[in-house]
């Protein structure tokens, strides 16, 4: 798996490998399959610089997909 990120600030919907979608919010993270990183449509944005493709894990830098936990206290 890789992680994907979207360096605009307008949301993106890509088509992918065996009919799934890439969406994306803006500046937001998701993850992808290695093969589906090697997809023309997602080479053409990293070209551009819309997006930026990360090795494996997730590097969430607005918080964004940190678990939270809320245990109640007795």
């Amino acid at each position: 798996m890789k992680t994907v990120g979207n360096k605009t600030q307008k949301p993106l919907s890509r088509p992918l490998p065996r009919g799934k979608v890439l969406h994306l919010g803006p500046g937001k993270t998701g993850q992808i399959s290695s093969e589906a990183a090697e997809h023309p449509q997602v080479k053409k944005l990293v070209d551009a610089g819309d997006i930026d493709i990360f090795d494996e894990g997730p590097t969430p830098t607005d918080g964004a997909g940190r678990d939270k936990c809320h245990v109640p206290t007795t």
